[in-house]
């Protein structure tokens, strides 16, 4: 049995200490130790790296403080548009969603593309198409109703403004969620969620339904998931851009992970972070902003949560 591993994010940016009190920072504390506890659980078992990082992402779904699923931001027509995608490192194997609505966990949509149909990314109506013919249930606009979030939008709507949850124009930050993990067959998977950009037009898209861009997973190398600004990420092709390092100049997972993040993606003008495992269980979770929601766990006794750097 080799060493497993998982790691968490809830979003990388501007992280304002004097905006967060004491009970809220308790709360995401809460909820990431949550969701890193509930995908380590499931690789303690035996289970597989892709059943761990789609339990954790999930969790992050269900509450209300990320910008992915329950929290997912409101679009320039009030309306939510998330994202998601999922990809099994031993197989190749990867599924993704974009622009759906209602769905209670995407990140599970974005799985039941990679395993019941032919494709790998589905978006919008055909998406939604999918997810009826699957019986998925959906929830009721109120579900995704948070009052934080729709004055948010209040704040810029008409406008030709849009709002990344960690960007500098604003003093608070919830953001995209991902996971990835590494089992105890040396397997790995990586899982990333999202709600967008807070007034978003013309059914824009970012980075984390994007296999290559915000989220990858290959057994040769490594494991990502990306949150940040997304325009960047994808033409900085930021996840496989990490693999490529690790596959074709030899580097660590740590070493490849902090040239794209302080190096590359800086370079283009992008910021944000990632969270990385390779087939070995080695972690890396580099930022180039204030914070980063995170968190790792793994069999030989790194146990931690983390937001500020």
């Amino acid at each position: 049995m080799s060493r497993f591993s998982i790691a968490i994010h809830g979003g990388a940016g501007t992280l304002v200490k004097g905006m967060m009190t004491p009970e809220l920072e308790s709360k995401y504390r809460r909820d990431l130790k949550a969701a890193l506890d509930k995908g380590y659980a499931v690789l303690a078992e035996g289970g597989s790296a892709t059943d761990a990082v789609e339990v954790a992402v999930q969790i992050l779904e269900n509450s209300p403080l990320f910008n992915a699923g329950k929290g997912a931001v409101f679009t320039a027509t009030e309306t939510h548009e998330m994202d998601a995608s999922i990809m099994d490192g031993k197989t190749l194997n990867a599924g993704g969603v974009s622009l759906i609505t209602g769905i209670k966990n995407p990140v599970s949509l974005a799985r039941d593309v990679m395993e019941k149909s032919e494709h790998v990314f589905l978006a919008g109506e055909g998406a939604m198409q999918f997810a009826k013919e699957l019986d998925y249930k959906l929830e009721d606009a109120s579900y995704f109703y948070d009052e934080f979030r729709h004055q948010q939008w209040l704040d810029i709507k008409d406008t030709d403004s849009f709002q990344l949850d960690h960007s500098t124009k604003k003093d608070s930050k919830f953001g995209t969620v991902g996971a990835v993990a590494c089992d105890q067959d040396g397997n790995i998977a990586a899982a990333t969620s999202t709600g967008g950009m807070t007034n978003k037009k013309w059914g824009r898209v970012g980075d984390s339904p994007m296999i290559g861009a915000g989220n990858y997973a290959n057994n040769k190398t490594c494991a990502i998931s990306c949150t940040g600004s997304g325009e960047f990420f994808i033409r900085g092709v930021v996840a496989y851009d990490v693999a490529c390092l690790m596959e074709h100049k030899g580097m660590s997972v740590e070493d490849a992970s902090n040239e794209v993040i302080h190096k590359r993606i800086l370079d283009i003008g992008g910021d944000g972070g990632l969270i990385a495992v390779d087939t070995k269980g080695n972690i890396a979770m580099p930022f180039n902003t204030e914070g980063m929601y995170r968190g790792q766990k793994s069999s030989d006794g790194i146990d931690e949560v983390a937001i500020y750097g």
